[in-house]
């Protein structure tokens, strides 16, 4: 979560480098609509948390947001997502408020993040494939990739590779080793800034 504004600059970052960006031009902003939505996303968990004080310029901004994601068709709610994310493009994207995701995630379009019963608990370098499905008081591992229409609904352990309905492991390779993030290397570059 924010919690700074060295926080802040630090998501930015790591989400442009999730992306493949090492900085932000105005091309890319305008041509990377799902990016803008995410940056703003980022401004608005700043705002909520940093800058209490600033209500009329968060709202403002809430509003703008709220009219992208409606078109983009993304309900992704503040303060669940760790640097590095990425939401790979437009497309139907729901994730419950209570669930909570670790550091360089990847999401595609139709996956839904939902509570029945609790939500999901996602580690770091979590690869969700299109269509997925995670629901249920469960946690996913770090360095799991999840197949294209899964339906998770138990926990998975880390660095392994899941699919299927219910989702079974299919191999235990992760979703790093399998290269799943095109930009990996330039994220945790990023995110290992931070850490070390």
């Amino acid at each position: 979560m924010i919690a700074s504004r060295d926080d802040y600059r630090h998501y930015v970052r790591a989400d442009l480098a999730a992306h493949g960006l090492r900085r932000l031009t105005l091309v890319d902003w305008l041509r990377l609509d799902h990016l803008r939505f995410q940056l703003r996303l980022r401004r608005i968990e700043y705002l909520c948390n940093c800058r209490r004080w600033r209500v009329v310029s968060r709202l403002l901004l809430e509003v703008v947001n709220h009219r992208l994601a409606v078109r983009l068709g993304f309900t992704v709610p503040k303060n669940v997502f760790g640097p590095g994310l990425c939401l790979a493009h437009r497309g139907t994207l729901t994730v419950n408020p209570s669930a909570r995701v670790g550091s360089n995630c990847r999401l595609h379009v139709g996956t839904s993040i939902a509570d029945y019963g609790g939500t999901p608990v996602l580690g770091d370098n979590v690869y969700v494939g299109p269509g997925a499905k995670l629901f249920g008081p469960i946690t996913i591992g770090s360095n799991v990739a999840i197949g294209a229409n899964a339906v998770v609904n138990q926990s998975v352990p880390d660095g392994c590779t899941v699919g299927g309905v219910p989702a079974k492991v299919i191999s235990a390779i992760g979703a790093v080793e399998q290269g799943v993030f095109p930009n990996y290397r330039l994220t945790h570059e990023i995110l290992s800034q931070r850490n070390g």
